[in-house]
């Protein structure tokens, strides 16, 4: 009986180079050495920013406490309190731990990107860059919205509610829990359109399912607000209001990448066509 070889089917240069992968198959044990190498430089990067921002825990309290400083009719004469001897330590070391996660975000998201990236397709890198610099981008857009707008109105509505007999004396750890748990809460929330866009380029919801949900996001928004945020109106409507204006905006990024990408299925229709 002849012997019958199987000829494998050429590999087209349009093919290719979009199947190609960023790095070979490794091992388990390839991979688990490559996530410690990136673990441990992330932390070494931590460890330093937590040493800065302790040395310089005053300057960034500082800088926090402008938003408040801004609504007092008194500024120079504004204090804060502590209550306990080492309250204002721990206080500063949270503060340092915060600020070396601020700063140090961009660089843990490049850890995780180049040890996700070799197990990519070429195209899969391409439409990943994107969402890696929004993300952080949408997360200072949220602190910047705390600094700038909600921890003011917030801070001003507490401030009006003295009285001859009462007065508002706030604890120093108090107020930066509520200043970073809002920067914290405005930053994740504002992730709102990079995830539904990144949902949407791997086809699992679409505008017309985003539209036809308004009401339930509303109720999920309002939710979430309520959750997350200290129970006063002032910072639940200063979050909600502008994270449905980004559920919006995330409708029109999704159709926008839907005509795109029915333009790209028509273009290659015409040349399989032609």
């Amino acid at each position: 009986m002849a012997e019958v070889k199987k000829l494998d089917a050429p590999k087209t240069a349009a093919t290719e180079p979009e199947d190609e992968l960023a790095g070979s198959e490794a091992p388990l044990l390839d991979h688990l050495i490559e996530l410690r190498k990136r673990l441990i430089r992330s932390l070494i990067v931590l460890f330093g920013l937590l040493i800065v921002c302790f040395i310089f825990a005053a300057q960034i309290f500082d800088i926090l406490l402008q938003p408040y400083r801004s609504v007092v009719p008194n500024p120079e004469e504004l204090e804060l309190i502590y209550t306990a001897p080492q309250e204002f330590f721990f206080t500063q070391l949270s503060l340092a731990f915060f600020g070396a996660l601020f700063l140090g975000f961009p660089y843990l998201a490049t850890q995780i990107y180049m040890f996700v990236a070799p197990g990519l397709y070429k195209h899969e890198r391409k439409a990943f860059v994107p969402y890696l610099v929004a993300t952080p981008f949408f997360f200072l857009l949220g602190a910047c919205a705390v600094y700038f707008a909600v921890l003011p109105m917030a801070m001003g509505f507490f401030q009006a509610m003295q009285t001859d007999e009462i007065s508002m004396l706030v604890r120093v750890s108090e107020y930066l829990g509520l200043a970073m748990t809002l920067i914290i809460a405005f930053g994740i929330c504002f992730q709102l359109p990079v995830v539904l866009t990144l949902l949407a380029q791997i086809e699992l919801v679409t505008s017309d399912q985003l539209k036809k949900g308004r009401r339930y996001a509303i109720v999920a928004i309002l939710a979430a607000a309520a959750f997350i945020t200290p129970p006063d109106p002032i910072s639940q409507i200063g979050l909600a209001t502008p994270v449905y204006l980004l559920y919006e905006l995330s409708i029109w990024a999704v159709r926008w990448i839907e005509k795109r990408r029915a333009a790209k299925e028509a273009a290659e229709a015409a040349k399989l066509q032609s």
